[in-house]
């Protein structure tokens, strides 16, 4: 008792007997204290839901020490959490600096911490390292254990960490420097796989797969959101020229469909294992029906390829279905419209399929939804104008409908739709207007790819955030950009090294 604050103590004596207690910034700390030790579990709560809320990359990592002090685990859990996504600021912060070496090694060897680069990494070492350089620098090789060097830049490695000091003074940590250069220079499949050369949960990048333009029919590019800069990928097995569609399953990434070379349709899909040490497509399963232009989507583990076009039959109504473990395709029921140049968005485990033309070529405004446990089509409401060559994703409960032509013109515009309303609404439109684009939830945001304007191409890549309702448009290289070319956000394969 006698650690109880005598102010803490009178009004949580009052909260016993009235039920009412004021938590305020000032007296958090003591309040929480005092509860602990009465085991007042709900002003224990209040308190951590206060600290909760204050949570910032200045005291973070004190709120989280508090938590731990005081075995409050949902504070635990959230303060690890804001540190983990908010890495680059806290390193900068003085509280940072005061951690155990324990603390820095727990941190840093996490998959789960949001960092632009793995630079940023080995930077917060240093300068943890040099805060008390007497006593810390024996720890260094300890901490560049848990450095993932080889995620870094052959340059940055030759020019910034090889002409640190104490890393010149460190055996060790040479060592570290041999490994990842060796993972520059060498065949990936040379290098055994550890710690300092798996990619991080949270990095991840946009994946690119063919394309109209010649140069990149049978490639794949991808695109470093930290740093906006576009590399190349594995070569295809097929060159997929346009209208091929790609998803992703666990650490699988599927291409399916499109057209060859003289507007041939393709039956044939490739997968892209990025659990593998090596990265390469490799076959897999032929559809039943050949589609270019179709929309793809993934709902427990089935693959569904909806609608297109070929050169048989034009625009297609159907649609078929892939079962990884059974690794067949079968027809599933049709939709009630046939959709080609259509997007595709899965939400709460339906398949929608937006807009698109017909086989008359109009461009559609209708939206249809498949449920796989009745394996029917249902209508749900209509877009506010026609979207032929539309792009749809999904982001946190929303569909999203971007882009396309109203049978006119490109489209800027963009609508979203919630299944509580069961209405589409109308965002901020897009910088420019874009049809044929590729769509793609990553880390909070939606990004838009390349795409048509009623002319040219759009070298440029734009994304939307749903806190401030805008768009911010980034630069990219025209090498790289180009329509009607698959895109999904994966994890960062450990191959995938920006030069």
């Amino acid at each position: 008792m006698r650690e109880i604050d005598s102010t803490a103590l009178q009004m949580l004596v009052n909260f016993i007997y009235s039920g009412a207690i004021e938590v305020t910034k000032e007296n958090v700390q003591i309040l929480l204290q005092a509860a602990n030790i009465l085991q007042l579990q709900e002003v224990k709560d209040v308190c951590c839901d206060l600290l909760e809320s204050q949570l910032c990359p200045k005291n973070c990592i004190g709120i989280n020490a508090t938590a731990d002090t005081y075995d409050c685990t949902k504070l635990i859990t959230s303060s690890e959490l804001y540190i983990q996504q908010h890495f680059s600021e806290v390193v900068g912060g003085d509280e940072f600096l005061s951690l155990s070496s324990e603390q820095v090694v727990k941190l840093i060897s996490s998959d789960k911490i949001i960092v632009p680069s793995e630079e940023e990494v080995f930077e917060s070492v240093i300068r943890w390292v040099k805060h008390e350089l007497g006593s810390r620098k024996c720890i260094l090789p300890q901490l560049m254990e848990h450095v993932r060097l080889p995620l870094t830049s052959k340059n940055y490695i030759l020019n910034k960490v090889v002409e640190e000091p104490l890393i010149k003074n460190c055996l060790k940590c040479k060592d570290y420097i041999s490994e990842a250069l060796n993972c520059h220079i060498f065949n990936s499949e040379l290098i055994p796989q550890n710690i300092r050369n798996k990619p991080r949960h949270g990095d991840k990048v946009l994946l690119s797969i063919g394309g109209v333009d010649i140069e990149l029919r049978n490639r794949t590019k991808w695109y470093d959101p930290k740093t906006e800069q576009w590399h190349f990928g594995p070569e295809l097995l097929t060159i997929r020229h346009r209208g091929c569609a790609a998803v992703v399953n666990d650490n699988l990434v599927f291409t399916v469909g499109g057209s060859a070379e003289y507007c041939d349709t393709l039956r044939s899909v490739e997968v892209l294992d990025l659990s593998s040490e090596s990265l390469c497509w490799r076959p897999s399963v032929e559809m039943l029906v050949e589609r270019d232009a179709l929309g793809v989507g993934v709902i427990n583990n089935d693959i569904y390829a909806v609608g297109g076009w070929n050169i048989f039959d034009d625009s297609l109504s159907n649609a078929e279905v892939f079962d990884i473990h059974t690794q067949e395709w079968r027809m599933i029921s049709s939709m009630s419209t046939a959709r080609s140049y259509h997007g595709v968005g899965v939400l709460n485990n339906i398949l929608f399929a937006v807009g698109g033309h017909n086989k008359l070529s109009q461009a559609l405004d209708t939206v249809e939804c498949y449920d796989p446990s009745l394996d029917t089509w249902t209508p749900v409401a209509k877009m506010s104008v026609c979207r032929d060559g539309v792009g749809a994703g999904v982001l946190d409960g929303v569909l999203y409908a971007v882009g396309g032509k109203d049978g006119s013109k490109a489209l800027s515009s963009v609508e979203a739709y919630r299944p509580s309303t069961g209405v589409w609404s109308t965002i901020a439109d897009m910088h420019k207007p874009r049809r044929q684009a590729g769509v793609v939830a990553l880390n909070g945001l939606l990004y838009v790819i390349g795409g048509l304007d009623d002319t040219f191409f759009v070298h440029s890549i734009e994304f939307y955030s749903p806190e401030t309702n805008s768009w911010t448009i980034v630069a990219a290289s025209t090498e790289f950009l180009h329509t009607s070319a698959g895109v999904a956000a994966i994890n960062r394969h450990r191959n995938f090294k920006s030069q």
